[in-house]
């Protein structure tokens, strides 16, 4: 079997890949993995289980809260709210495990589960495929050691995580954003109605769109991987700005008063020269991915903040930031991680964040991303080579070396290997889009001679 847990929790085509049967299972085993690894010693277990409103959502939260029940732990069931509320309620709480069913940006069809620990961080890798293992051997049939009567455990509907999680987002804030129009994009998801309850809180006149979530139409056109709607609703309402979350929550892109797009390397820009301001950017350092647009990079060093780069995936940047204590980190795709607030991306805190720097400023919010200047980036998919020997191929090492050569300090080249599938992702970066995308079409055909 291969490994179910992806970097984001289990995930697949509801009913089809991701089973009743199994959140059944993969509860019971979790519960049982973190019973032998001490976290439930000496008192009765806790656990939030939350949700995203897919349809789909509903069948497998009911899976998920009887598997943990039947296992002896009890249940806080939060109702349909973003992934970092259930991570944030989880630590609030005091519970001993986080349940989010989601699948976060992607098509109504697919759902997921995430699991979070004691204080509403990330699972260890090691809890993670130990949960697999036991649930594999239990699904073949070993049976499991089950707890009857005052054992079992007992559900609770929990409807005070909604007020606690916007209370929680708006002590977060430097100051608030009154005199503000926002147009926020929900991706009629799980922050539906969390999102423009904390905006409207903290000051802001809100518009909404994709706000009316009925289980089938999450992220179906609306959201932020489809910007032409909020991009068009901010010029049609003269809104200072537009935030735009995916379906869980845990991100979102920027849209300026001209209907321009801000994207998350822009968004982390304007936040780590905030945060440094109030002196909350800890040793003046943010935590970006290899994948971060060059423009970041050189706008951090002329702006004088340490720039530390991890591979691809926003559980790298976590892991960094926790490593080192560093207060900021995030991906271009807009999932920012803010750590004195939150265990994981935050789309609505970061939203929130950067109008409250708008506000503060007096700056628009085109003004504040000019900090940077985006160089055009070309990525090209080199499909059927040996993505294996992306790092000891001579011919290609060669071809780098030319293609670094030509760009100079003002281009960039990253060559990465697929983790799925047989290919190679070539990336340039040059001050020229023509220039970048010679430079790539001339690498994607040395990586085809060298690896194909």
């Amino acid at each position: 079997m291969g490994r179910l847990f992806g970097t984001d929790g289990v995930r697949g085509v509801a009913n089809a890949d991701l089973t009743a049967e199994m959140a059944l299972g993969l509860s019971v085993a979790a519960a049982h993995v973190l019973a032998e690894a001490g976290t439930f010693e000496g008192h009765r277990p806790t656990a939030v289980v939350g949700r995203d409103p897919r349809a789909s959502g509903e069948f497998l939260e009911a899976a998920v809260v009887a598997g943990l029940a039947s296992a002896g732990v009890d249940v806080l069931r939060v109702g349909v709210l973003p992934t970092p509320a259930v991570a944030y309620l989880t630590g609030e709480l005091g519970a001993d495990l986080g349940v989010m069913l989601s699948a976060s940006h992607n098509a109504m069809p697919d759902n997921g589960i995430k699991f979070f620990a004691r204080g509403g961080h990330k699972l260890a890798d090691e809890l993670e495929d130990r949960i697999e293992s036991v649930y594999e051997e239990h699904r073949t049939g070993a049976p499991w050691e089950r707890p009857t009567g005052a054992g079992v455990g007992r559900v609770q509907e929990y409807g005070e995580g909604f007020d606690r999680y916007v209370e929680h987002l708006l002590g977060a804030l430097p100051n608030r954003i009154d005199g503000l129009k926002v147009v926020l994009d929900e991706a009629h998801g799980a922050a539906a109605r969390v999102s423009p309850a904390a905006f409207q809180r903290a000051g802001a006149e809100v518009v909404t769109i994709g706000a009316e979530p009925d289980g089938l139409n999450i992220n179906d056109g609306c959201g932020s991987t489809h910007l032409d709607k909020i991009k068009a609703a901010v010029v049609e309402h003269g809104a200072d700005l537009g935030i735009a979350h995916d379906g869980d929550a845990d991100r979102c892109l920027a849209v300026d008063h001209t209907g321009a797009e801000v994207d998350g390397d822009q968004i982390l820009a304007v936040l780590a020269l905030a945060m440094r301001e109030r002196s909350a950017l800890r040793s003046e350092t943010v935590v970006a991915t290899v994948m971060s647009n060059l423009g970041f990079k050189l706008a951090m060093e002329r702006e004088g903040i340490r720039l530390v780069q991890t591979a691809v995936g926003d559980r790298y940047v976590l892991e960094e930031m926790k490593e080192h204590g560093f207060a900021l980190g995030g991906e271009q795709s807009g999932h920012v991680i803010i750590l004195d607030h939150a265990t994981t991306g935050d789309g609505t805190l970061t939203g929130l964040l950067l109008a409250a720097r708008v506000a503060g400023s007096g700056r628009s919010l085109r003004e504040l991303a000019g900090v940077m200047e985006r160089l055009p980036q070309v990525l090209i998919n080199v499909p059927d080579v040996d993505r294996t020997r992306v790092g000891s191929s001579a011919e290609l090492s060669a071809a780098v070396a030319d293609a670094e050569a030509e760009l100079g300090a003002t281009g960039r080249v990253l060559l990465r290997p697929s983790g799925t599938e047989p290919l190679v992702r070539v990336m340039v970066e040059a001050a020229d889009i023509e220039q970048a995308r010679a430079v790539a079409g001339r690498l994607a055909d040395a990586v085809k001679s060298a690896l194909g």
